[in-house]
């Protein structure tokens, strides 16, 4: 063992207490800082795989970002010619002719593509009314793009074929009815038409904006009801690589010239609120990091304060500046090392402790436990940060006795 470690090792164990006191400070800083990590992560793991699994990863839209340019505006572009009172042409809106829309998306790799008509209903059962969002879709389109499939509790998304007006609603929805499977329930939209649907099938996601209200319906029936024949209002489609629908969207975007939003625009307020959670939990964390630092800062410049005569002997017995600066450089090291070992222990008991802990919140998704994610980064994260402290609050006391001159504090001794 090298000299300057071993006096190192002397020196804190003769300041037992102290030393202790500020490894527990390091280990919490680290076991803390390695569960909320692993929490943060695991929830937005979490959110993505119920929320952005649950809803296409881009969608088509009827709409367009830019209102469109008016004849004059092409005619004159920025000449000084003024519009005023223009009324807009009055034409029903949706993505007319969809097939070859949808055979050019199709052919993109890696994506699944399914068309659909949305349109606001209100269903009738047992004298309750209730205004739901009714999406009409292709079952074998739908299959590849959503877990609709995956997700029904009763019934089967293959009875839309052999069922005339059948349709599959939510769990929330059909507790607020009272329908059940097989029920018959009145479609009335705001085109003035009105049918009857049997329920062939109750579907439940553990999205409660979308089990509430939300049905689905044959894209014909649908069409039908809403009386908008041959039409849709949007292409939703499911990407292999989740993580590339934003550039996706923008090129669909350009060549279609509809409105494309992916994943990532839909829930971009969500995505926010995540970054500044991240960011005050790892300002707190870090906190806890700067108070233990200040605990190896007191325990080093103390150890500095009350070996001023051996630090004078040590250079007159030819120690450099450098290695006595090494000495309670190594000091801070080992104690943020020793905690650090230790917090990883913490860090990991309590990951397992809050994956433990069951809860239910039927809010925004339904959950049923805290989502932790167990990742290597996040310890070594953690460690680099705390060793990082430990070494500064080492070094600006070994700086210190580094400096302190052999002959003056002798000569102050005698």
């Amino acid at each position: 063992m090298p000299l300057t470690l071993e006096i190192a090792l002397t020196h804190i164990r003769e300041r037992l207490r102290q030393t202790v006191l500020s490894v527990l400070g390091v280990t919490t800083g680290v076991g803390f800082a390695v569960a909320m990590a692993a929490l943060m992560q695991g929830s937005q793991e979490d959110f993505i795989r119920r929320i952005i699994d649950a809803t296409p990863h881009i969608t088509v839209r009827d709409d367009f970002r830019a209102v469109p340019w008016q004849p004059a505006d092409a005619v004159y572009g920025t000449s000084a010619v003024g519009l005023s009172s223009v009324k807009p042409k009055e034409e029903l809106r949706g993505i007319r002719n969809p097939q070859p829309k949808l055979a050019l998306l199709a052919a993109l790799p890696g994506v699944a593509v399914a068309p659909t008509l949305r349109g606001p209903v209100v269903l009738r059962f047992g004298g309750r009314d209730v205004a739901v969002s009714l999406l009409g879709i292709e079952p074998k389109a739908e299959v590849r793009v959503s877990k609709l499939a995956h997700d029904i509790r009763e019934g089967s998304l293959n009875d839309l074929y052999t069922t005339a007006n059948g349709i599959i609603i939510g769990s929330g929805l059909a507790r607020k009815l009272g329908a059940g499977l097989g029920d018959s329930v009145s479609l009335s939209s705001s085109a003035g038409t009105i049918r009857l649907a049997k329920v062939v099938a109750i579907v439940h996601s553990g999205v409660v904006a979308i089990d509430d209200a939300t049905a689905y319906a044959r894209l014909k029936v649908v069409q039908v009801l809403l009386d908008r024949p041959n039409v849709i209002n949007e292409i939703r489609l499911r990407l292999d690589d989740v993580n590339g629908a934003r550039a996706l969207a923008q090129r669909i975007e350009r060549r279609l010239g509809y409105r494309t939003e992916s994943w990532e625009e839909i829930n971009e307020n969500v995505l926010e609120v995540f970054q500044i959670r991240n960011i005050i939990i790892y300002t707190v964390v870090g906190g806890i990091l700067v108070v233990a630092a200040f605990g190896i800062f007191n325990i080093v410049s103390t150890i500095v304060f009350e070996k001023t005569r051996d630090i004078a002997i040590l250079k007159s017995l030819g120690f450099t500046e450098a290695d006595v600066r090494a000495i309670f450089v190594s000091e801070g090291f080992l104690i943020g090392s020793f905690g650090t070992v230790l917090g990883w222990g913490l860090g990991y008991a309590l990951c397992r402790l809050l994956g433990s802990i069951e809860i239910k919140v039927r809010t925004f998704a339904e959950q049923t436990g805290l989502p932790v994610t167990y990742d290597w980064r996040h310890y070594a994260i953690a460690a680099a940060c705390a060793l990082t402290a430990a070494g500064l609050a080492g070094y600006l006391p070994a700086r210190r006795a580094g400096r302190l001159d052999p002959v003056a504090i002798i000569r102050g001794a005698a």
